[in-house]
């Protein structure tokens, strides 16, 4: 697999079979040669007519697919490549039923194939430093009904200028709750925090004392400068809107129960907007996942 970037036209004209997915797999998980899966040896070869190896040290015989979330898919694999490209490629999302429709399949094994490459984009712990814009969004909709507010689920963002975002979907949302989720993903040494004036957002009990700012939108304040520094938290309502455009446009409705996979989904994307090999960074986080079962997937939460 070359590392230029690919538009669709690209991808379908260079993964039009399987055999051109395998061979695209095989340079990614094994970018030094092919290796034994058992014992590492590089003394391993093709079996013909059969897309597996043997090794001649230990007589393993194994696929590319082996120990990833293609493993036993019933799936071609130019539909895996071609559903993670679109994936990658809609900043707002795409849903299920589009790809039902787009590639002629079923809408539940479009549904459970966007949640398994949607599984592969989780990203490791990572804190943010800098300036920090941090807000809260409720998922479900305005209503003043009091019965109807409680099903909403609260979601936590964090951006960091010029970074990365955090999504962090919260129940029970309160001031320790905020605290622990900041403290979970900001890092002591942040110059900054920027908040709205919610009583939510405390910080002098907490090792972020004296690095809180805020903008007072009741007072229809949104940006304020102080010397150099511009206070506002215009960028994560920014990515805040992203999201929702995309639950309003693309998916339409979002469980509370997957909610933080479609985060994940948005903040991957979000996160890696600047690079221009996105679609094979993401076939390298499929090939290293594990799978997700569709047992997993629906059992009750």
């Amino acid at each position: 697999m070359t590392s230029a970037p690919v538009n669709l036209c690209a991808l379908i004209d260079k993964y039009s079979t399987d055999e051109h997915c395998r061979e695209a797999l095989t340079h990614l998980r094994w970018p030094e040669g092919v290796r034994c899966l058992k014992c590492k040896s590089d003394n391993v070869a093709p079996v013909s007519d059969r897309k597996v190896y043997v090794c001649y040290s230990c007589d393993y015989q194994f696929s590319v697919t082996v120990g990833t979330i293609f493993h036993d898919t019933h799936l071609p694999l130019t539909k895996w490549f071609l559903v993670t490209y679109l994936i990658t490629e809609s900043c707002k999302g795409i849903s299920a039923n589009q790809i039902k429709r787009m590639l002629g399949i079923s809408y539940k094994t479009a549904w459970y194939l966007c949640h398994r490459i949607r599984k592969a984009m989780e990203e490791s712990d990572h804190k943010l430093a800098g300036t920090v814009e941090i807000d809260e969004m409720y998922i479900g909709g305005h209503t003043k009904n009091a019965d109807k507010w409680k099903k909403h689920a609260p979601v936590v963002g964090i951006r960091e200028r010029g970074g990365h975002l955090h999504f962090i979907s919260a129940a029970n949302l309160n001031q320790d709750k905020i605290n622990e989720i900041i403290a979970r993903n900001v890092d002591k040494t942040v110059d900054v925090i920027m908040t709205d004036e919610s009583k939510l957002y405390n910080f002098e009990t907490t090792k972020y004392r004296g690095k809180h700012k805020t903008v007072n939108h009741k007072s229809e304040e949104y940006v304020r400068y102080e010397g150099g520094l511009c206070v506002t938290t215009n960028a994560i309502e920014s990515a805040f809107s992203l999201f929702k455009r995309g639950v309003v446009g693309a998916w339409h409705k979002v469980s509370v129960k997957h909610l933080p996979a479609y985060l994940q989904e948005m903040t991957w994307r979000f996160n890696n907007r600047k690079n221009q090999f996105l679609f094979r960074d993401t076939l390298q986080r499929l090939l290293a996942s594990e799978n997700l079962e569709y047992k997993d997937l629906v059992k009750a939460a």
